[in-house]
């Protein structure tokens, strides 16, 4: 058996929009400057309070991004109604997904920085839900690139890490994989730039997701 464990944001769906989107709201809730499009998208993958406290230019998620993080939970999911932002698959992903979900020696589950609730609701909308049988989430875990995300899963699945491939689009998601002892795949249509998935400890990186498949055997 193998365990294929995928990041949600930036690797499964499109959802920089919509963070992007709360995270305008939330910053100018607390009288500070809207950020870029572009620091938000550095930040994804990072656990909520972590990666509000890089935004903020902290170095640790001190009272006030702690806060900052429960605004922005409290109002995610009206401003996901109201926007017109959403959490669209990348093209390609559900027929990779369909592929593996076929596999009698696959395992799917997923490691995200998103909240429980939050990933649920995408793998729900998108029919999902019963194909990851292992996830873990910022409610569960350290941030990322700590490697508890995928030591769990692995422990909970029975698999060893050797025989586990991380699939993502951050440097996190790669130094994380590394860091449990898994293979780790970048995905170059996320988030982050393929040279620094590469010098974050990538195994490999692809333009595609059918190019996964070519890895995962």
């Amino acid at each position: 058996m193998k365990l294929v464990l995928f990041d949600c944001d930036g690797t499964l769906v499109d959802s920089a929009g919509l963070i992007h989107e709360v995270m305008r709201h939330t910053f100018t809730a607390f009288g500070k400057p809207e950020p870029a499009l572009e620091t938000t998208k550095s930040i994804i993958g990072l656990t909520l309070d972590i990666a509000i406290a890089r935004m903020d230019g902290k170095p640790h998620a001190d009272d006030e991004a702690v806060a900052m993080a429960a605004h922005y939970k409290a109002i995610f999911a009206d401003v996901r109604r109201d926007s017109g932002f959403g959490e669209t698959m990348f093209d390609g992903i559900r027929q990779v997904l369909d592929a593996l979900i076929a596999r009698e020696d696959i395992w799917l589950g997923a490691v995200t920085g998103k909240s429980r609730r939050g990933l649920e609701t995408i793998l729900e909308g998108h029919g999902l839900k019963p194909h990851f049988l292992f996830c873990r989430t910022a409610d569960d875990c350290p941030s990322k690139p700590h490697p508890a995300m995928v030591t769990e899963c692995c422990d909970e699945a029975g698999i060893a890490p050797r025989e586990t491939i991380v699939i993502g689009d951050a440097i996190y998601d790669m130094q994380m994989a590394k860091a449990a002892g898994a293979t780790a795949i970048g995905v170059a249509w996320g988030y982050a730039k393929a040279d620094d998935l590469w010098k974050a400890g990538a195994d490999a990186v692809v333009e595609r997701p059918a190019d996964l498949l070519a890895y995962i055997h």
